[in-house]
């Protein structure tokens, strides 16, 4: 039709980015506003008119809005006092100066910066309930039980102690990756992270719009499904964090670990262990299992690699020497140059990141991948089904791929998802 214009699309999309980004953000009104104004778009004109580009753009963001007002986030604060407030009624079995159970989460009393400490809350643990895009539930992939402690006395303490290994093996490289990938408080966190990455995709392929509004679409349906399947393990299992897992099996035992900032490595006491993370931020406000980076990761990994039909990244980053946050001035010592290959490659180191900078175990980070690619071929498909063009395929779904078979062997057997 020729009011398929791409004129007309983008003052479509540009009013329902407009709509939804006034709901979910209001205090940024006018940075929203003045972006429309620099378009040449009335930010004032509410139309529904299906008609028009605008009415089109309006009524688009409010049938998502009026449907996602209602998904189990609790953003209006109806199910519970306070937009995105737990409804659910969590209480930690630990507190912060006593592990009752060594198993299970234990919220930490951290410095806030400013002379002071706050008691941490286990951040939003009602997600695994909100209504997800193309998963049945938030439990449709809920991957098996960690290790136990006493039931699984080995696994736990080798777990454990491979976290201490990796502290006190840190390299100045691994020290970039911890920091790179963090993506915590006040950042672009990791599913914005791989927003970035598939600009970048879209710039290297030449997209149009029609190409960006498939591909983000599948993308953003993707992390949200993850975040979604990665809450409900965090919820359902409540799992203890490594360094809560430290102090339980080497309190007033000599570890060999890095010590703090500029301190390097050499022995502490178990209880002194922290990971490799700003003081402010010492571990996340919830539990282990599972890595949510790794899900978020492999998730995204997944659709850049089958939209594009390819597993061909080609991207790098350099971190600057003396960029540290931790250890600033003096870590990396030289520039550090990340380079990615694959997809696969950048979400594994994503995943891995998160190990080099104690906050996760091995299992938590290789099940989070694999849950992030399972949700990533639901999502595919769902979306495939709404996607009629030329040259699309369906994923070819399989309880086993390659992914997983990597996996399986950077784990020396001890996890077998092909099994």
């Amino acid at each position: 039709m020729e009011e398929r214009t791409v004129l007309n699309k983008e003052q479509a999309v540009s009013y329902a980015a407009y709509r939804v980004l006034l709901d979910l953000f209001p205090s940024q009104s006018a940075v929203f506003q003045a972006r429309m104004a620099e378009l040449g778009y009335d930010p004032f004109d509410t139309s529904q008119d299906p008609a028009t580009p605008q009415g089109i753009g309006n009524r688009a963001a409010r049938a998502l809005l009026e449907y996602r007002h209602q998904d189990g986030s609790n953003q209006l604060g109806d199910l519970h006092p306070g937009p995105y407030s737990d409804y659910t009624g969590y209480v930690p079995v630990n507190v912060p100066d006593t592990i009752f159970d060594p198993n299970r989460w234990q919220p930490l009393r951290v410095p806030d910066g400013r002379g002071g400490f706050t008691m941490q809350a286990f951040l939003a643990p009602h997600w695994g309930l909100v209504l997800p895009f193309a998963l049945s539930s938030g439990g449709q992939f809920r991957p098996r039980p960690p290790a136990i402690y006493p039931t699984d006395a080995q696994g736990y303490i080798r777990q454990t102690t491979e976290s201490l290994g990796y502290s006190a093996e840190l390299t100045d490289r691994h020290k970039a990756i911890a920091e790179y990938w963090a993506d915590g408080p006040s950042s672009e966190t990791p599913p914005g992270h791989w927003a970035l990455f598939a600009q970048v995709i879209s710039r290297r392929d030449g997209h149009g719009l029609d190409e960006d509004v498939v591909l983000f679409f599948a993308l953003a349906n993707a992390v949200q499904d993850a975040g979604i399947a990665v809450w409900d393990a965090k919820r359902h299992y409540d799992y203890v964090r490594p360094i809560t897992a430290v102090h339980f099996l080497f309190h007033d035992r000599l570890i060999r670990a890095w010590k703090g900032p500029f301190q390097g490595t050499g022995l502490i006491l178990g209880q002194d262990w922290r990971p490799y993370q700003p003081a402010t931020f010492v571990t996340p406000p919830f539990p282990e299992y599972v890595s949510g980076h790794s899900a978020f990761s492999a998730a995204a990994a997944t659709i850049l690699r089958l939209y594009t039909k390819s597993p061909r990244f080609g991207h790098s980053a350099t971190i600057p020497a003396g960029s540290s946050k931790i250890e600033p001035g003096a870590v990396p010592a030289a520039d550090v140059v990340l380079r990615w290959k694959t997809f696969k490659e950048t979400a594994d180191e994503a995943g891995l990141s998160r190990r080099y900078g104690g906050i996760h175990f091995e299992d938590g980070d290789l099940r989070g991948r694999r849950l992030g690619r399972q949700v990533a071929k639901e999502v595919w498909r769902k979306v495939a089904g709404y996607v009629r063009r030329s040259g699309w395929e369906k994923p070819r779904v399989t309880d086993c791929d390659e992914d997983d078979a990597e996996d399986s062997r950077q784990s020396e057997g001890r996890i077998d998802f092909c099994r």
